[in-house]
């Protein structure tokens, strides 16, 4: 159980303990009509089946004899201090989770109680159990908040005695717990005695522990979708699916499993549990790190840790920030910038990010985003191109509304590729309220390696049809499905520039977007205030997962392919009154820019050698005016007085 001093700075406030008292009046409603699309089970006889983390960190914690739970450098390893500062061990006090279930019991508060019993089965599920074990058919968050297992988040035993009943096929918070008092891990063999003595519960040695399978149940999340008027429209939607992405990937064929890269092993030997002198130590040993992309939310934790009730010192949270960073860097993604030509006029690069985790990248909770940022500097540090910029507000400049759809070509600085899902309402209409989800408006988040479309996993992993249409978007050349690849190409504009430019290339990484929390922070709960002053007091810089540069690229000048661009002319520079003529050979498009490289006019599909009366902006300054033939492209400055 908790401290006994956690005395309510986290019972929230007097507040907010009316304002969701009335959640838990009708705890005998209809079980059926909030279950989802899961099935929770019977109710059991009476009794207790989970116990608080304090009896785990007796044996499992720090050795101050420093005989057990160290490695072969005498490092301390205890799981317990692992897993303190970790999202896991703080999923009920997550205030950002906290501020969510207010914002869609605020849209919805008909379907209250079946919204929060759904999301806490996952954030609080011993709290949630052991309601439902002893009868209950709901849980809210009011219980939640005073109840001291529940608070525990994903603790000890929320992982260690879910059962194989079903497991890899029960999702959406449906958790097979066994419930005959068996304690499961990794090892064979285990010693029984002092658990049973000390915590009433039999170690038992079960492979499904160390699976991706003991993950399922809440790394899948199907939600029911309600209209604008909340009520249920019958439909579904697929919320997140990170175990099934996992599946249609090459690594569940291969057995690398979630903890692989979430609890990294150590393959020397470890004596897991303090002042046993008959114990052996065991091998491999699963690091309890949890460490996953979400170092924005680790931060808010720890800067308002005091507020939260979460007694854990800094230097633990630290750690896991640490272990978070070096989770992005070194197994979301990699990247690889290229010249593919340098032409008059124009530039050609491809940045290739391919996907290194086993799930698509960004994967989990859709406000979860990866924006990819390319900048060409001139020799001097001007800037002649950039996209994927962001501004003070920490949101990428320039977005296209209601959304950025998928680039293969990126050719406009008004362009930024961004690597996301987005849900549409019942109207096709952007909503970031879960239960308002009914149809996938975007998802060209990077795939698997080993991902296609033709997996049984597929509904509920869809890829939106401009990545589809995308030719190297998780295909090779010869179109095969399955790389877990992507190419985006820039056609860099010169404007009549010709000398060395430095290019780079990074991809950034975003939890929780500003724009995500727009919908949630028009309204004004207890919950949702909260979380709106510690998001304002955060540092909100995106995470750099990856970068990759070029230097010194000389950019080509003078005459294309042997065509004279001589033959092209713009006129007159100046003009004053902002007209101006082209003149050349089977001219087929222009463009006009801006001096911010911003698109202002364009007209294609010309195939003329005389255009006349274009009229530029009326804002004086510096134009440039971009023409292409059927030979080659010219670019001409033009001055607007």
């Amino acid at each position: 159980m908790l401290k006994s001093k956690h005395t309510i700075t986290f019972l929230i406030s007097l507040s907010m303990i009316i304002a969701f008292s009335y959640l838990s009046a009708n705890r005998n409603a209809n079980y059926e009509a909030l279950k989802y699309t899961h099935n929770r089970g019977q109710g059991i006889d009476s009794g207790e089946f989970f116990i608080g983390y304090k009896l785990c960190a007796g044996c499992h914690g720090y050795d101050s004899t420093h005989l057990a739970n160290i490695d072969e450098d005498s490092n301390d390893v205890n799981v317990f201090d692992d897993w303190r500062s970790t999202m896991m061990a703080n999923s009920a006090r997550d205030p950002f989770f906290h501020a969510k279930v207010s914002h869609e019991i605020s849209v919805n508060p008909n379907n209250s109680l079946a919204l929060q019993t759904s999301c806490l089965d996952c954030h609080a599920p011993m709290g949630a159990y052991t309601a439902l074990f002893h009868g209950a058919t709901t849980y809210s968050l009011a219980e939640m908040f005073s109840d001291t297992l529940a608070m525990e988040g994903v603790s000890c035993m929320s992982c260690h005695i879910i059962g194989t009943d079903g497991l890899g096929s029960r999702f959406s918070g449906d958790i097979p717990y066994d419930t005959t008092h068996k304690i499961y891990g990794p090892f064979t063999n285990p010693f029984v005695g002092p658990m049973q003595l000390y915590v009433g519960a039999t170690p038992t040695y079960s492979f499904h522990i160390s699976t991706s399978e003991v993950c399922s149940p809440c790394h899948t999340l199907i939600t029911k979708t309600a209209d604008l008027s909340g009520n249920l429209t019958g439909g579904t939607f697929v919320e997140q699916a990170t175990h099934h992405e996992y599946v249609n990937s090459i690594y569940s064929s291969q057995q690398i499993y979630c903890q692989t890269c979430h609890m990294p092993q150590l393959e020397e030997g470890v004596i897991i549990a303090n002042q046993i002198l008959s114990l052996q130590p065991r091998s491999p040993f699963n690091l309890h790190q949890f460490a996953g992309a979400n170092v924005f939310m680790l931060n808010i934790l720890k800067n308002n840790k005091n507020y939260l009730g979460i007694d854990v010192p800094d230097a633990y949270f630290d750690s896991t920030i640490l272990y978070t960073n070096n989770n992005l860097k070194l197994n979301s993604i990699s990247i690889e910038l290229n010249v593919d030509s340098l032409k008059p006029d124009t530039s050609y690069f491809s940045v290739t990010l391919t996907n290194k985790a086993g799930h698509k990248f960004p994967t989990g909770y859709p406000a979860r985003r990866a924006v990819v940022q390319f900048v060409v500097l001139k020799s001097n540090g001007d800037t002649l191109f950039k996209s994927g910029i962001f501004g003070s507000n920490y949101e990428v400049n320039n977005l296209t509304a209601p959304f950025e759809k998928h680039h293969d070509i990126i050719k406009m600085q008004t362009q930024t590729q961004i690597y996301e899902m987005i849900m549409g309402d019942v109207n096709n209409n952007k909503t970031t309220v879960l239960e308002r989800a009914a149809n996938l408006l975007k998802d060209n988040r990077l795939v698997p390696n080993g991902f296609t479309t033709n997996h049984y996993t597929y509904d509920t992993t869809k890829i939106d049809n401009d990545a589809l249409a995308d030719a190297d978007f998780n295909k090779s050349s010869s179109g095969v499905q399955g790389n877990g690849k992507d190419i985006v190409h820039f056609h860099i504009p010169s404007f009549g520039y010709s000398g060395e430019v430095n290019v780079y290339a990074s991809v950034y990484y975003q939890s929780v977007p500003p724009g995500w929390l727009q919908e949630m922070f028009s309204f004004s709960t207890a919950l949702i205030d909260t979380f709106k002053s510690m998001y304002n007091a955060a540092d909100k810089t995106p995470v750099l997962c990856v970068s990759d540069q070029l230097l010194n690229v000389q950019l080509p000048s003078g005459i294309a392919s042997g065509n004279s661009l001589s033959e092209i002319s713009v006129f007159p520079s100046p003009t004053r009154n902002g007209i101006i003529s082209i003149t050349g050979s089977e001219i087929i498009s222009y463009e006009v820019f801006d001096s911010e490289s911003k698109l202002v006019l364009q007209a294609s599909g010309l195939y003329s050698n005389h255009i006349s009366n274009i009229k530029l902006p009326v804002i004086p300054g510096i134009y440039y005016v971009r023409i292409i033939t059927n030979s080659k492209i010219k670019t001409v400055k033009i001055l607007r007085l």
